[in-house]
């Protein structure tokens, strides 16, 4: 009886070794998967504030949480089902449907460009503070805007554990969806309240806090300005990484293997900053490659503005 004990036991810790070892490689998974979505993460991030601009303060959090439902709801019923589905069943239209999601992002980006130099940039108009109606339409259009970057998120995630068994790639792609939700919509939430938070403090009574709030609120407009910039070069640098890791894979290796060896040329010569300076010219030359393409996608909506009379190259993508 103890001899079966024991080896019952045995079998027990075993298989809790097992599960650890399966939750830790799950982990591992998804915080890579999630760190290879990062560009589109800032994309997202820096998009959502804009649908509560205007908004009365006691109604934009709760709009940043129906918004944040939707996304989910987008991520875990619509896009986890097909992802998986092709995964398992069309696994080789992952990587054209990766660079299609590439190509996009650069198009965003470089249209973001275009606009900032042609002086056409586009005001939006505070929409909810109408009525219901209004407010419900400005988040259906969020959540409708969020399920192209949900999708985008979620592939890439799924293109990092490709070769992962079925159940792993379920459990790692809701974990992706789960936490990038949770990280994009709580800072989403943070960054419109902050002009709050900051005129809260400026009117206390301490001095020190009085000028924090107040530096908090002078220093809102510039955080979303640097956001909406570093939005847009992530948003080259990771269509452009897309679409160069894509084209390799498809048998297109010349533009890859330019941007890898001018890595591993700074790396080799730069030293103890040779890992910084390697990424950062990896980086550089993604961005390259994505403001390249962006650029000549931009100049083909451009073209078909025009013919189709006065809309924006992003009103004509979607």
């Amino acid at each position: 009886m103890a001899g079966g004990l024991v080896a019952l036991l045995d079998d027990i810790a075993a298989i809790a070794r097992l599960a650890a070892a399966s939750v830790d490689d799950v982990g591992a998974a998804a915080g890579r998967a999630s760190a290879k979505a990062a560009g589109v993460v800032v994309d997202d991030t820096a998009v959502t504030p804009r649908y509560v601009h205007g908004v009365r303060p006691e109604r934009e959090l709760p709009i940043v949480k129906k918004i944040a439902i939707g996304s989910i709801r987008n991520k875990l019923l619509i896009i986890l089902p097909i992802a998986l589905l092709l995964s398992q069943f069309l696994p080789w239209l992952l990587t054209p449907i990766l660079m299609c999601g590439g190509t996009y992002l650069a198009f965003e980006g470089a249209e973001k460009i275009w606009e900032k130099l042609a002086h056409h940039e586009s005001h939006d108009e505070p929409v909810a503070a109408v009525g219901p109606e209004q407010e419900q339409a400005m988040v259906s259009g969020a959540i409708r805007t969020d399920l192209i970057l949900s999708a985008e998120i979620m592939v890439i995630a799924l293109d990092d554990v490709a070769s992962e068994p079925f159940w792993t790639r379920a459990v790692v792609l809701v974990v992706v969806a789960f936490f990038i939700t949770a990280l994009v919509y709580g800072v989403v939430g943070l960054i419109v309240k902050m002009d709050d938070i900051g005129l809260h403090l400026a009117e206390g009574e301490s001095p020190g806090l009085r000028r924090f709030g107040e530096g908090l609120v002078r220093a809102m407009p510039r955080v979303l300005a640097g956001l909406a910039t570093l939005g847009i070069v992530a948003m080259l640098w990771v269509g452009g990484h897309i679409l160069l890791v894509g084209a390799d894979e498809l048998g297109w290796h010349g533009p890859y293997a330019l941007v890898h060896h001018a890595e591993e040329a700074v790396h080799d010569a730069t030293g103890a900053f040779g890992g910084v300076l390697g990424w950062l010219t990896n980086t550089l030359g993604s961005a390259i490659a994505g403001a390249l393409v962006g650029a000549v996608v931009v100049a083909v909506f451009l073209l078909v503005q025009r013919v189709r009379g006065g809309r924006s190259p992003e009103a004509a993508a979607h």
